[in-house]
């Protein structure tokens, strides 16, 4: 298929969305977006909600499908919200397939952009891709699905696939725990733990955007991140220095494990707080991953976060 076909971008108005789709257009390509509601990066915009069925693509052979669209950052409290990753992140996947196959062109490739929660991991170091996936969180086990039905469906239609696994995702306006982090810091909200000399894997988006196209040449599993692993009194400190703030103040082991606590019985009666026992375990376990078969064999070259903390405060 000629590569000057368009490409199918889900999620295509997201935070991640908004870099693949502005750098695809970078390069001259023609892309269409799929999601729930037409956002500014869309020019051309299907608007389909996944989770109600197979959507109605347009006949039109595409190139590549970027697949974005999915469930994060929200805190599973319930039944119905466990459930809501399922229904986004492996049954949306399974009704684009077979929106997919409805066109009768089937694209070159799809990559999906899948998460290192699939490994259902809390702490270690340098982690390869043949790791065990065996989270059972709604989150890492709905991605862990949506991985395996693409593998499959690429092995039964012969559609390359490709398979980004991601850490925290840092960029201007990022949700999660990072957006988190840099408003807190803005506000003077924000309290380091211990050391700080935990370290944790970060990609920044627009890095992960560029290099989507090779996926889609390659095919494959990898992890994109941004190989410094830096530790949280790092980041903390180069976020502070692009803000012109001081560091923030320290609290003692004890007492935030403390606070933790208090954080989870606040949540048992339905009173959120911002800081549980799952917070403190985040910021005193080092959990890296190793980039070295994305280096080896696409090329990978990406900015330290730390290096661009002032595009994350803007």
């Amino acid at each position: 298929m000629s590569s000057a076909a368009p490409v199918l971008v889900t999620g295509g108005c997201g935070f991640l969305g908004r870099w693949v789709v502005a750098i695809l257009r970078e390069a001259g390509r023609q892309v269409v977006c799929l999601d729930v509601e037409v956002g500014e990066a869309a020019a051309e915009c299907i608007v389909a909600d996944l989770t109600k069925g197979p959507p109605n693509l347009p006949a039109t052979a595409l190139s590549t499908v970027f697949h974005l669209a999915g469930l994060a950052h929200v805190v599973p409290r319930d039944a119905n919200t466990r459930q809501q990753f399922f229904e986004v992140n492996v049954q949306g996947t399974r009704n684009l397939l077979q929106g997919l196959e409805a066109t009768g062109s089937l694209p070159d490739s799809l990559v999906l952009v899948s998460t290192v929660a699939v490994y259902g991991l809390e702490q270690g170091e340098d982690y390869v891709e043949d790791a065990r996936r065996r989270a059972t969180d709604p989150y890492g086990d709905s991605k862990r699905q949506a991985e395996d039905l693409v593998v499959e469906w690429g092995d039964r239609t012969g559609v390359r696939i490709g398979i980004v696994r991601l850490p925290l995702v840092a960029g201007a306006g990022a949700p999660g725990n990072l957006g988190a982090m840099v408003s807190a810091l803005r506000r003077n909200l924000y309290i380091g733990v211990g050391q700080g000399d935990a370290r944790r894997s970060m990609v920044l988006a627009k890095d992960v955007a560029r290099i989507l196209p090779r996926v889609a040449e390659v095919g494959g599993v990898y992890h994109l991140t941004d190989g410094h692993h830096p530790c949280f009194r790092e980041l903390e400190g180069a976020l502070c220095g692009a803000m012109r703030r001081r560091e923030p103040r320290r609290l003692p082991l004890p007492a935030a494990r403390a606070l933790g606590q208090a954080g989870d019985a606040l949540s048992t009666i339905g009173v959120p707080f911002p800081f549980t026992s799952r917070s403190f375990r985040k910021m005193t376990s080092t959990l890296t991953f190793s980039d070295e078969k994305a280096r080896r064999d696409l090329g990978w070259q990406p900015t330290r976060v730390v290096d661009a903390a002032a595009e994350l405060v803007e």
